[in-house]
């Protein structure tokens, strides 16, 4: 029984409960209620967040803009094509600092998911963000980013464009940005098209969130010929945040409430504030250089280095961060 069968099971019950009338009854259920989510909901798999990830009522990026930055102004286009709705991007201001905030945005219905193309960018996303990063690091803003796409689009027209390309292009140029970049994975986190918002200097991500170089079931199709061994693969793939935050790959893991996300957004969108929040502060105290240095130190070491140390960074580096510092700053002259 996977969670999603759970969560059926214990509405169900929940249902029963407000049907019944007799008070005897009813303590009687409420107690087979509270068993059941203490001893089924909470023992998830890698396939169960799997499925909270993508869950249709999950909180999209706009949820959580709605209630981090209640003066959120979007922007819109690339200035060389068009507007990709499933990105959506602007300013707005969180405890009294602004940010830049970009997020893939997923739909509430089967309308709206073909307008924003299930949140698969397009390349004028991806440009529509950098235009924006380029923004932020002309005004000094920090960057804000909501990862949450099954990955980018792959249509013929989205090649033609320079799909690739753009995501490259997106990953070197937030290489060099010298604002503190945050990201946040809220859903799923698909291959390069979430890596193309997330090369940042802290990563965190929602305790059912999913971060992969491609879906289950995509690499259960390539290893065994059989995309039904999705479950399967999502235990091999190390693809929680629980996984990540082992190897390192992310920074902070954001709790969310019992059941996933949807079952009380306020309380997700307050936690994952929180830590945005204690994470912007960390990061203001570093130097604007070095906080180019450490987001490509961070990068280059996965599966090298324990948790980057910003206090020693000398001693977990190869070459020091004056070096670093001299170099960028002939390459940008140049």
């Amino acid at each position: 029984m996977n969670i999603l069968d759970k969560e059926r099971r214990l509405q169900a019950l929940e249902k029963n409960i407000n049907d019944l009338g007799d008070s005897k009854s009813i303590s009687k259920l409420v107690e087979e209620v509270e068993n059941f989510k203490k001893n089924e909901m909470t023992k998830l798999s890698s396939w169960d967040r799997v499925l909270l990830a993508r869950h249709p009522k999950r909180p999209k990026s706009r949820d959580f803009i709605n209630y981090l930055a209640n003066d959120f102004i979007e922007f819109h286009g690339d200035r060389l094509y068009g507007d990709d709705l499933s990105i959506v991007g602007g300013i707005g201001t969180i405890d009294g600092i602004v940010f830049t905030i970009i997020g893939q945005q997923k739909g509430n219905t089967v309308e709206e998911n073909i307008q924003r193309n299930f949140g698969m960018p397009h390349p004028e996303g991806y440009r529509k963000a950098l235009r924006l990063m380029k923004q932020a690091e002309k005004f000094n803003r920090p960057i804000l980013t909501l990862i949450d796409t099954p990955g980018a689009y792959p249509g013929i027209g989205a090649e033609e464009r320079g799909q690739g390309f753009a995501i490259a292009e997106n990953l070197k140029e937030m290489s060099r940005l010298t604002v503190p970049v945050i990201a946040v994975v809220i859903g799923e986190g698909g291959s390069g098209g979430a890596l193309a918002l997330g090369f940042a200097n802290e990563v965190l991500m929602l305790e059912n969130a999913i971060y992969s170089i491609l879906s289950p079931e995509g690499y259960a199709s390539i290893v065994w010929k059989d995309a039904s061994k999705a479950p399967l693969a999502a235990e091999q793939m190390k693809i929680t945040a629980a996984d990540l935050k082992e190897f390192d790959v992310i920074d902070e893991i954001i709790e969310e409430p019992f059941g996933g996300a949807h079952f009380n957004p306020s309380h997700t969108f307050e936690k994952t504030k929180k830590c945005i929040m204690d994470t912007y502060y960390h990061l203001s105290g570093i130097a604007r250089m070095e906080l180019q240095y450490q987001r490509n130190a961070k990068v280059r070491n996965f599966g090298f280095l324990q948790r980057f140390n910003y206090d020693n960074l000398k001693e977990v580096q190869k070459w020091d961060i004056q070096k670093f510092t001299e170099q960028e700053a002939m390459f940008q002259i140049k």
